[in-house]
């Protein structure tokens, strides 16, 4: 190549490096900070199961058309719209998801309830056959509850095929997030004893010795923090046990619990969100945040749904008001199912498979206005695009990563998994922000 090739080819790259006045970013994108925002047990029929144009509960002329029979009244109960902003949902135990799913029918929610604790049925009700009566897990919310998130699904993206990774509570939901994996171990620091494991027992009783996302984000100076409702004699997190009160449990903020955390030296990237927000006020984001709340702010059953998503919109707010909107992604995504209904049979991808839909949504001033994104995703999603964005598309393998580890399988590489690349158009100018104000 002469030497006017080689100045046209420098100059292509440059102007490739450019769209509409912004400097491109890692990954060929002006994205340098994503916030991956997890609440906690809603299905995604139970938020947005009526929203116009995605996959939700089947109905006829509005109508639902699909029941679930309930055993002890041999009635068979359509999902209906519940405007309470405190639902007790169902269990989650990876005993119960066999019963929900049914070998794919996906009637199984009110059993589940019934078998449960007697958190989840109302044993005393006059009328058995009305829903009220069956527990709430037949009960899915609309825009008249959750507004904020509505309007955000209305203008960036909705991921109506987002699949949780566990078929099991929150933990292994905050495991498979932050690692791909959910195990336990049976020895300190040897990663060959660890096996997979849907139902392991809550922080504080095992090792966490086979390797997380921070471990690939180290080896190559990524910045990350994880954010969490601390508690003052824990500010770094804890490998506690369940703790329902003013702190985040150690269940989800099972980062300090990592080998790889604490042998990189980077337990204090564990924090209190109010961290996040002078960070989001300074134009100081890492480059990869998790934010996990307490229980209040959680959407956890027993807690209101509108105290969580004034809680997130305070969170989305902050980013939005500060220096780095421009250059950020925002998802917010819940943890697991919460028991409740949805009407989707979960994608089989291994040998144990995703869990059943959670809501998923993207917030960014790159995101397709409008978009509803049908792929099959995950949370292994979010590894793949911190992976591709940050760090030239090297994946958590045991065989590539410097750490091994004997997980069964690669995640982020499962074919079945969409790209959440797909969610966004860096050809069109920046967005401003949608600040909403809090329910």
């Amino acid at each position: 190549m002469g030497i006017w090739g080689k100045l046209t080819a420098s100059l292509c790259g440059l102007l490739a490096l450019l769209d509409n006045g912004h400097a491109r970013a890692a990954g060929g994108t002006p994205i340098e900070h994503i916030v991956i925002i997890i609440q906690e047990q809603r299905s995604f029929d139970h938020y947005f199961g009526t929203f116009p144009g995605a996959d939700g509960i089947p109905m006829v002329n509005g109508i639902p058309s699909v029941c679930v029979n309930d055993p002890k009244t041999h009635n068979c109960v359509f999902p209906y719209h519940d405007p309470s902003l405190i639902n007790t949902g169902g269990p989650v135990a990876y005993t119960a998801y066999p019963v929900d799913f049914d070998n794919g029918l996906m009637d199984g929610f009110i059993k589940a309830a019934e078998q449960g604790f007697p958190l989840w049925t109302k044993e005393n009700c006059a009328d058995p056959t009305v829903p009220s009566c069956t527990g709430d897990v037949m009960g899915y919310h609309t825009a008249a509850e959750i507004p904020n998130y509505w309007s955000y699904a209305q203008t960036y993206v909705l991921q109506d095929h987002m699949y949780g990774s566990s078929q099991s509570y929150g933990l292994p939901g905050h495991l498979f997030l932050l690692s791909g994996w959910s195990a336990t171990c049976t020895w300190p620091d040897q990663p060959n004893s660890c096996t997979s494991n849907e139902m392991p027992p809550r922080q504080g009783s095992i090792f966490d010795d086979w390797t997380d996302i921070t471990w690939l984000l180290n080896q190559s100076g990524v910045s990350w923090a994880y954010y969490m409702v601390a508690n003052p004699k824990q500010p770094h997190g804890a490998c506690g046990a369940h703790e329902e009160g003013q702190y985040t449990p150690g269940e989800w903020s099972p980062l300090p619990c990592f080998d790889d955390v604490s042998d990189d030296g980077q337990t204090a990237n564990v924090m209190n969100n109010s961290y996040f927000y002078a960070a989001a006020a300074a134009g100081t984001l890492p480059a990869v945040s998790w934010i996990a709340p307490n229980f209040q702010n959680s959407e956890h059953q027993k807690y209101s749904v509108a105290a969580g998503e004034t809680y997130v919109t305070g969170l989305i707010n902050a980013v939005m008001n500060g220096p780095n909107w421009n250059s950020t992604a925002i998802f917010v995504v819940w943890a697991d199912w919460g028991g409740y209904y949805d009407h989707e049979p979960p994608v089989q991808v291994d040998g144990v498979g995703y869990g059943f839909r959670v809501p998923g949504l993207l917030i960014s001033p790159w995101a397709i206005p409008g978009y509803i994104d049908h792929q099959v995703l995950s949370f292994d999603a979010y590894n793949k695009f911190i992976e591709d964005i940050f760090l030239g598309g090297q994946r958590l393998d045991p065989a590539t990563d410097g750490r091994p580890d004997p997980r069964p399988d690669v995640r982020e590489n499962e074919p079945q998994l969409g790209d959440l690349m797909a969610e966004f158009d860096f050809t069109q100018k920046p967005r401003a922000p949608l600040v909403l104000q809090p329910k």
